[in-house]
């Protein structure tokens, strides 16, 4: 059958037979003919009314559908980070962790196959400021993309690395938590990708499915004892799926945790404890989704080195001024890096941040916050969108079409009485990034590549 002009592979057509039957192959292939679902979930900070005329996504209080796309190119809270253009299925995240996950402890938590950011965003908004996020993307660059996202979302309590899943093994029992969102053969794509539909075969299948428990054998290694291991795909069939849940189960005794799910949100239930969503039964894509808990056991201790290998600490003279630009209530510890740029560390995760940089290569730590010339602070785009920044920092709030021509690098004018410096644009009470008023004319500190590069007119 033709999908957006693809044709479904016969060996997937009749592995759907075998998992669906006759009837419920019909009203999926239905499904799949039509146009795919567009959702948001937004930051808990935002307000809620800019989606109260929305359908809820019944698993996250955040999530929205939306009746149609809109270019978000051209939405200046897209550009603010106020909400995560989330494909809906994956959304259950949330719930999954909520029922399994203590989030009222200090947690340090993985995502082994971060980008390009959904989980990481939805990880980040459960999570307490003295618990550790850890964003990893194995593929370099796919992990500029992670960067931009999470630094968008603006959580300060996080690393972003980029390490193959095997150097996490030795940080032996380390995490409390671990996703493992794994490369798969993409089925649950095809409604929106006719490439996901051309590259599929059965050989990428069992290829997939492999590559899968390399993945998961050294999320493994890396968990706590006691841990919670979350393990998805976006595809339907068994091999990647119930199989692989079960080798995790046989091979490594780890328990598969039941969730309580309302039956009208119409969620499968696998024989192997895990959960399928089909997108003739949920508004969504196709997911499978397990959650593991580890055996409890001795926990490895992990030798703290004595300092970070490329990072040394900002000169005492310059803390008062660094910190002067964050808020009152923050604890933070600031960092130089070789490039002279400067990074704001959460001091309840020193200890943390060492551990990770002595295993692995590749990361980044925290909030860049800026840079000093000569005496001047010199203020980065990330704290611009930093939750740590200073809320008593100058700002102006722009009109849409300010924010608009802000974003596109664009002059426009400003109030003839607005005072002269550094001063936060923003819209709708969220940061957009740095201007600084001089006599007669502003200078946009918007990084080029983040500029809008599109039109736009109306």
């Amino acid at each position: 059958m033709p999908i957006f002009g693809a044709m479904l592979p016969p060996p997937f057509e009749r592995q759907m037979l075998e998992i669906l039957g006759p009837d419920e192959y019909r009203a999926f292939l239905s499904a799949l003919s039509e146009p795919p679902l567009v959702s948001i979930r937004y930051k808990i900070t935002t307000s809620e009314q800019l989606y109260l005329q929305s359908d809820t996504v019944p698993w996250h209080p955040n999530g929205r559908y939306l009746p149609e796309r809109p270019v978000f190119t051209l939405d200046p809270l897209f550009h603010a980070g106020a909400y995560y253009v989330q494909e809906a299925s994956s959304m259950f995240l949330h719930e999954a962790l909520k029922q399994t996950v203590d989030f009222s402890r200090q947690l340090k938590v993985l995502d082994l196959c971060a980008a390009p950011g959904g989980k990481s965003t939805l990880i980040a908004d459960m999570l307490g400021p003295d618990s550790l996020l850890v964003a990893n993307e194995v593929i370099r660059s796919r992990a500029g993309i992670l960067r931009e996202n999470m630094e968008k979302w603006g959580a300060p309590n996080i690393a972003v690395t980029s390490a193959e899943a095997e150097e996490f093994a030795a940080l032996e029992g380390w995490f409390d938590v671990i996703i493992t969102d794994a490369p798969c053969s993409g089925e649950g794509l095809f409604r929106k990708d006719a490439d996901a539909i051309r590259e599929w075969s059965p050989a990428n299948v069992e290829l997939c499915a492999i590559r899968q428990r390399r993945i998961l054998a050294a999320a493994v290694e890396a968990l706590k004892p006691g841990g919670v291991l979350v393990f998805s795909t976006c595809t339907y069939n068994r091999r990647e799926n119930e199989e692989n849940a079960a080798w995790l189960a046989q091979e490594y005794g780890l328990k598969p945790l039941k969730l309580k799910i309302p039956s009208d949100w119409g969620i499968t239930e696998a024989e192997s404890g895990g959960y399928h969503f089909f997108p003739h039964r949920v508004r969504g894509e196709g997911l499978f989704l397990a959650v593991f808990e580890k055996k409890e056991g001795e926990l490895p201790r992990h030798q703290v080195q004595q300092g970070f290998k490329s990072i040394k600490s900002l000169a005492k003279s310059q803390v008062p001024e660094a910190a002067r630009w964050l808020a009152e209530n923050t604890d933070m510890r600031f960092f130089v890096t070789p490039s002279s740029e400067i990074i704001a560390l959460p001091a309840a995760l020193e200890t943390e941040y060492l551990i990770l940089d002595k295993h692995l290569k590749i990361k980044w730590f925290g909030t860049p916050i800026g840079e000093f010339k000569g005496t001047d602070f010199i203020p980065s785009h990330a704290l611009a969108l930093s939750s740590a920044v200073s809320p008593a920092l100058p700002s102006i709030d722009l009109t849409r079409e300010q924010a608009l021509l802000f974003l596109k690098k664009e002059t426009f004018d400003l109030p003839a009485d607005l005072a002269r410096g550094w001063t936060l644009a923003r819209f709708n009470g969220l940061n957009l990034g740095w201007m600084k008023v001089l006599p007669n004319r502003m200078n946009n500190y918007l990084p080029p590549e983040r500029r809008i590069r599109m039109d736009i007119r109306p």
